[in-house]
C-alpha cells in the first residue's frame, strides 16, 4: 500500500504545481499548462493522466490521516 500512496503523492504534487503554472500563465498571458504541453498531441493520454491526478487527490484524501506520520503523531 505504501507504493500506492507514493505514486498518488507524486500524482498530487504534478497536478497540483500544474495548476499553479496554470494560474500563474493566465495572469501572464499565456499557456502553461505543461500536461498539454508535453501530451497535447495526444489528448486522451492527457485526459488520463487528468484522471489518474484526480483519483490520487480522493485516495489521498481518504487515507492521509492513516498514512501520514506527521498526522497519526
Amino acid at each position: 500500500m505504501k507504493i500506492l500512496h507514493m505514486i498518488a503523492f507524486i500524482l498530487l504534487v504534478i497536478g497540483g504545481l500544474n495548476w499553479g503554472l496554470v494560474g500563474l500563465g493566465g495572469f501572464a498571458g499565456s499557456n502553461w499548462n505543461v500536461v498539454n504541453l508535453l501530451l497535447g498531441s495526444w489528448p486522451q493520454v492527457e485526459w488520463i493522466v487528468y484522471i489518474l491526478v484526480g483519483l490520487s487527490a480522493l485516495m489521498l484524501m481518504f487515507t492521509h490521516k492513516r498514512d501520514c506520520k506527521m498526522c497519526s503523531a
